[in-house]
């Protein structure tokens, strides 16, 4: 589940996941219908279309809100007449800039330059994770990377697109690059199983979980609590969208929303749809979902969400998020980067969802 979240996740997505910046030539058709109202509430009548929504990577257990709300019938509730859950990873800025997609998910640090050095009119409306899940990876038995300090004279697998990213953590700790060697890895974590590398530039909801699941004891330097805070599973929409078509990116939060907080509350079931039905044809193993689904509860659910509701993203989180973007190299304002109006104006209409 690792995405690339360098400058260019432009992005997540992502060189692997957290970005893709080849172009990705997908043509996929948007039926929305104007609504009067802007209440937040779920459609009447069906009349949305079409629901399109640029995953960030392949069909695992990342994505178990969405599946609830799937398979549940939230999104036909709430006035969609079908979804369309594609794969990434994705030219997800791109995508969701031109109108194929409604909604997208990437993350800030993806789509701060896609706006800044693209202009792309894109906003993100809303996050599942409030707490990023990047983390240098290594054995406890090897490399045992605990501290920012104990990267210095080690070698470091990063992936293409995720250098940025190392280097800010590099930067946020005062570590000189000089002093760490980055080797060029893929994703699959066996450079570090084979001892080519000490440390491995991870999720801790993925890699580090399929280790952990192989028998090795392992350790995860996080990002999160190492400098870099930041958020992930940002869900994007164009300003055409949210100017526009607010009534479906309404819906589409409201449903998604009533999706996760099913998947928090079952993260078994969450496991098995993506085993047996979204992810069926990736031949996923049911106990390295089920990990990842309990896993990810943390990174979603903190003392602000359980305040404020999911997928908010507080004034203080929202300055962390521009600070870590800074520290790739990267200026951008709240105003162009969020847009939590919508959001807002979802959990007003309905503040049981809070519960």
């Amino acid at each position: 589940m690792i995405r690339s979240a360098a400058a260019p996740r432009t992005a997540r997505r992502k060189s692997r996941r957290l970005l893709s910046s080849a172009a990705v030539a997908l043509t996929v058709t948007i039926l929305v219908a104007g609504c009067s109202s802007s209440s937040g509430a779920p459609a009447d009548d069906g009349d949305f279309g079409e629901l399109s929504i640029q995953l960030s990577w392949v069909k695992d257990v990342e994505f178990a809100g969405e599946y609830m709300a799937d398979s549940k019938g939230y999104y036909e509730d709430a006035g969609f007449s079908s979804v369309n859950l594609v794969a990434g990873p994705g030219a997800t800025e791109s995508l969701v800039a031109s109108g194929q997609m409604l909604v997208g998910i990437t993350d800030p640090i993806s789509a701060a330059p896609a706006i800044v050095n693209e202009d792309a009119p894109i906003k993100i409306i809303g996050t599942t994770y409030q707490k990023n899940p990047f983390s240098i990876l290594s054995l406890k038995d090897k490399g045992n990377i605990v501290t920012p300090d104990d990267l210095v004279g080690k070698r470091i697998g990063v992936q293409a697109g995720n250098e940025t990213l190392f280097s800010a953590l590099l930067s946020a700790n005062g570590i000189d690059e000089a002093d760490v060697t980055v080797v060029p890895v893929q994703y699959d974590p066996s450079p570090l199983i084979n001892g080519d590398v000490d440390g491995f530039l991870a999720y801790v909801t993925n890699e580090s979980v399929t280790l952990e699941q192989q028998g090795y004891e392992v350790e995860n330097l996080t990002y999160a609590d190492n400098g870099l805070p930041f958020v992930t599973e940002s869900y994007i929409a164009s300003d055409d969208s949210i100017e526009n078509m607010r009534p479906q990116l309404e819906a589409f939060l409201y449903a998604t929303i009533l999706g996760w907080k099913d998947a928090i509350a079952d993260p078994q079931g969450s496991a098995d749809l993506a085993v047996n039905d979204y992810g069926k044809a990736l031949g996923l193993d049911t106990a390295k979902q089920l990990q990842q689904a309990e896993v990810t509860v943390p990174l979603i659910v903190t003392d602000e969400t359980e305040e404020n509701g999911l997928f908010t993203i507080s004034e203080s989180l929202m300055a962390q998020n521009l600070e870590t973007i800074a520290a790739t190299g990267v200026t951008i304002s709240e105003e162009d980067l969020f847009d939590m109006s919508i959001l807002a104006d979802v959990y007003e209409a309905h503040p049981e969802l809070k519960n």
